[in-house]
């Protein structure tokens, strides 16, 4: 080891704490809060950092600089631990990367072989649609609806996932099925 790296080693590195506390420590009057209760879940929620009070979850611990070089003993090891993470991180990214090129291709070799089974289905699957558009027959129904229905209708979006249904669960819900339910607007 370098004489360089032995003389960091050996170093105390001093850690600038701040002298004043920050929130809630200065002692304030028992009229300035009305519910002491507020008090008591603020304290917890933000301790103070109070030198003399070390705190597991606060903001002060007097020990994190020793913590810090006992955990990291030399910049090689800190260095190496860098290197090794984004190694890590590198090898990650190109397992997505291979993971979304197969998930491509087969969608691609589908659509290949639609396209030679059925070119109508295929040329529909590819077709460029504005999904804001509406054909005449929709224009004139919208125009008969009124209030929330027109709203409903105006809003829904062809070829998204309808807002009208029910999210897709695990379980079935606790009241059972709908049998009396009835969407918002029928299409014409």
């Amino acid at each position: 080891m370098s004489v360089s790296l032995l003389a960091f080693r050996e170093s105390v590195l001093s850690f600038r704490v701040a002298q004043t506390s920050v929130r809630y420590a200065s002692k304030k009057d028992s009229k300035s809060t009305a519910d002491p209760r507020l008090d008591i879940i603020r304290r917890a929620l933000y301790p103070s950092n109070i030198r003399n009070r070390a705190s597991p979850v606060g903001t002060w611990r007097p020990d994190v600089g020793r913590r810090l070089q006992r955990a990291i003993p030399s910049v090689q090891a800190h260095e190496t631990i860098e290197r090794a993470w984004l190694l890590h991180q590198r090898h990650a990214r190109r397992r997505r990367q291979a993971e979304l090129e197969r998930k491509f291709q087969c969608m691609h070799d589908a659509m290949e072989v639609l396209r030679q089974v059925s070119p109508r289905l295929y040329a529909a699957a590819n077709k460029d649609e504005d999904p804001r558009a509406r054909s005449p027959e929709e224009q004139a129904f919208v125009k008969t609806l009124k209030g929330p229905e027109r709203k409903a209708f105006e809003a829904r979006i062809r070829g998204l996932f309808p807002r009208e249904f029910r999210t897709p669960t695990d379980t079935p819900p606790r009241d059972g099925w709908q049998y009396d339910y009835t969407p918002i607007y029928q299409t014409p």
